[in-house]
C-alpha cells in the first residue's frame, strides 16, 4: 500500500471517527436530557441529527425546502386538527418561506431576481403597503397594537407576498413546473382518498370531535359534508373544484400522452371529491373555471366541446331532477335555487353590515376581532355578524377603501396573467398550462366571494403561487418547447417499443 493510499485511509478514519464521536456525544446528551428534563427535551435532542441532515439537504438541493413547504402547506390544517403541532398554524409556512427567501439573499446569483419585476409583483406590493398603513387604523378607539395587526396582516397580505416570491424564484424551469404540478396532483389525490376514507371507513377521533363541534355546518339535512385534510368542507370543496378544472385543462392542452392521461385521471378524481364536500358554491366555481377556459383557449376545436359539455352539465344540475336520490347531488343542486334560505341569510347579513360600515371607510382594523372590542362599542355587533365570505371579512377589517384596493389589485393580477396566455404565449401546451392556472384562480376567487376560504391553507400558495408562475412562462417558452419535444420523443419511442413487443407476442401466439 503506497503512502497516498495510507493517507486517504487515515483521513477517512479521522472523518468517520469524528462523526461517530459526535453521534455518541449526542446520544449521551439525549440520555442525560431524558433523565433531567423529561421526554420533550429528549425528543428535541434526538432530532438534532435529523435537523442537521435537513439543513444539509436545504443548502445542497435548492428545491428540497420548497418541496417541504408544499407538503407542509397542504397538510398543516390536518396536522393541527390531529394535535400534532404546537405553534400557530400559519407560522410553519412563514418560517419555511422566510428561509427560502434567506437562501436567495445569501446566494442571489443562483436566482433570476428580475422575474419579480412584473405586474403581479406591483399589485401584490400595493396590497401589502395598504395593509401596512392599516396599522394606523383605530376606528374602534382601542389603540394601536402592532402584534394584533401583524397577526392579521400575515394572513391577509404577507402570505400572498411570500407565495409570489418563492414560486417566482424557485419554479423557474420546465422540469420544476412539471414537478410543481405533479406534487399538487399527488396531494390532491391523497385529499380525495382521505375523503373516501372518511366516507367509507370512518373518521378518526380528532375528526369526530371536529364534526361534533361543526355539526351545524357539516351535518345538514342528514348529509355529512366531508372535509378530508382541509380546515372544513367549504375549503375542501372549492379547492377540489379549482384543482379539477386545473388538471382537466392541462390534460386537454398537453401534448405528452402519459402526462395528459395522468392529469385527466387526477382531474376526475378531484371532481368526484368536490361532490363529497357538499359545498354548493364549488360547482359554480368549477363551471366558472371551465367557461373562463373557453375564452382563453383561442380554439374552436376546444371551445365547442367544452361549451357543449359544460352546458349539459349546467342543465343537468339546474333544470333536471336526475340523481336527486343522491344526497350530495341533491345538496349541490340547491346552489341553483334562488330561494335557498342560507343564501338569503347571507344577503341579510351583508345589508346589516352596510349600516355600520358607512362610519368606518377604513374598516374596524386588521387583526381586530370580537374579543378586542369593548362591549358598548358600536362596532362590537359588526364583529359578531358572521362574514360568510372572505370578501366580506376583508371589507369589515379594511372598509370600503380596503376591499376596493383588494379587488382592483386582484383583477390586475388575473388580467395580467390572462393577457400573457392570450397574446404572448405561442406554444399550445404552455398556453394551456397558463390558462389552467388562470382558470383555477377564477374558481378560487369566486369561492372566496361565497365562503371564507380565500386565505385558508393550502389555497394561497397553490393558486396565487401558480398565477405567479404564469408571469415567467414567456421567458422559458423556447426552453419548454425543447423540453416538451424531448419528452414527447422519449414517450413516443417507448409506446412504439411496447407496440412492437405486443405485435411479436401476438404473432408468436398465432403460430
Amino acid at each position: 500500500m503506497d503512502d497516498s493510499t495510507k493517507q486517504s485511509y487515515k483521513l477517512a478514519a479521522n472523518e468517520y471517527g469524528g462523526r461517530t464521536l459526535v453521534l455518541f456525544l449526542l446520544f449521551l446528551l439525549a440520555v442525560l436530557s431524558l433523565k433531567s428534563a423529561g421526554i420533550a427535551t429528549f425528543g428535541i435532542v434526538c432530532m438534532i441529527p435529523i435537523m442537521g441532515l435537513f439543513l444539509w439537504a436545504t443548502f445542497h438541493y435548492s428545491l428540497f425546502l420548497f418541496g417541504v413547504l408544499m407538503v407542509v402547506n397542504y397538510f398543516i390544517s390536518f396536522a393541527a386538527r390531529e394535535g400534532w403541532i404546537f405553534l400557530p398554524v400559519s407560522l410553519h409556512n412563514e418560517i419555511i418561506e422566510i428561509l427560502l427567501i434567506a437562501l436567495v439573499v445569501v446566494n442571489p446569483g443562483a436566482f433570476k431576481l428580475s422575474n419579480l419585476l412584473n405586474i403581479m409583483g406591483a399589485a401584490v406590493g400595493v396590497w401589502v403597503v395598504f395593509c401596512t398603513l392599516e396599522l394606523l387604523n383605530d376606528s374602534c378607539g382601542i389603540g394601536i397594537d402592532v402584534g394584533r395587526w401583524y397577526t392579521g396582516a400575515r394572513l391577509m397580505s404577507m402570505q400572498i407576498l411570500y407565495a409570489f416570491i418563492v414560486c417566482t424564484l424557485y419554479i423557474c424551469s420546465p422540469k420544476r413546473i412539471k414537478l410543481f404540478v405533479v406534487m399538487l396532483a399527488l396531494m390532491s389525490v391523497f385529499a380525495a382518498y382521505w375523503a373516501w376514507k372518511q366516507q367509507n371507513i370512518g373518521f378518526d377521533q380528532a375528526e369526530r370531535i371536529f364534526l361534533i363541534r361543526a355539526a351545524r355546518t357539516h351535518f345538514v339535512n342528514g348529509i355529512i359534508r366531508y372535509f378530508s385534510v382541509f380546515t372544513d368542507a367549504a375549503n375542501f370543496g372549492i379547492n377540489m373544484a379549482a384543482s379539477s378544472a386545473m388538471f382537466l385543462i392541462i390534460a386537454i392542452s398537453c401534448k405528452i400522452p402519459f402526462y395528459r392521461i395522468f392529469c385527466a385521471i387526477v382531474g376526475f378524481i378531484c371532481l368526484w371529491a368536490m361532490f363529497t364536500s357538499g359545498t354548493r358554491t364549488a360547482i359554480v366555481c368549477f363551471l366558472a373555471a371551465v367557461f373562463a377556459y373557453i375564452f382563453l383557449a383561442k380554439s374552436l376545436k376546444i371551445a365547442v366541446p367544452v361549451i357543449i359539455i359544460g352546458g349539459l352539465f349546467f342543465i343537468f344540475m339546474a333544470f333536471t331532477n336526475i340523481g336527486q336520490g343522491n344526497p350530495s347531488i341533491r345538496r349541490m343542486r340547491s346552489a341553483f335555487d334562488p330561494e335557498d334560505a342560507s343564501l338569503n341569510v347571507r344577503d341579510i347579513n351583508k345589508e346589516a353590515l352596510k349600516k355600520y360600515m358607512k362610519d368606518a371607510p377604513w374598516g374596524i382594523g386588521i387583526g381586530v376581532e370580537q374579543e378586542n372590542i369593548p362591549p358598548f362599542n358600536k362596532f362590537k355587533i359588526v364583529s359578531r355578524i358572521p362574514p360568510d365570505s372572505e370578501y366580506v371579512y376583508i371589507w369589515v377589517r379594511t372598509g370600503t377603501i380596503g376591499i376596493t384596493v383588494f379587488l382592483v389589485t386582484t383583477a390586475i393580477m388575473w388580467l395580467g396573467a390572462c393577457y400573457i396566455v392570450f397574446f404572448t404565449l405561442k406554444n399550445r401546451s404552455l398556453r394551456g398550462l397558463g390558462a389552467s392556472f388562470c382558470c383555477a384562480f377564477v374558481a378560487l376567487q369566486l369561492g372566496g366571494y361565497a365562503n371564507q376560504i380565500l386565505m385558508q391553507f393550502p389555497n394561497v400558495l397553490m393558486f396565487y403561487g401558480s398565477l405567479a408562475i404564469v408571469y415567467i412562462l414567456p421567458k422559458m417558452e423556447s426552453e419548454y418547447e425543447e423540453y416538451e419535444n424531448k419528452v414527447l420523443a422519449q414517450q413516443t419511442a417507448k409506446i412504439k417499443n411496447v407496440k412492437i413487443k405486443i405485435m411479436k407476442k401476438l404473432s408468436w401466439k398465432a403460430r
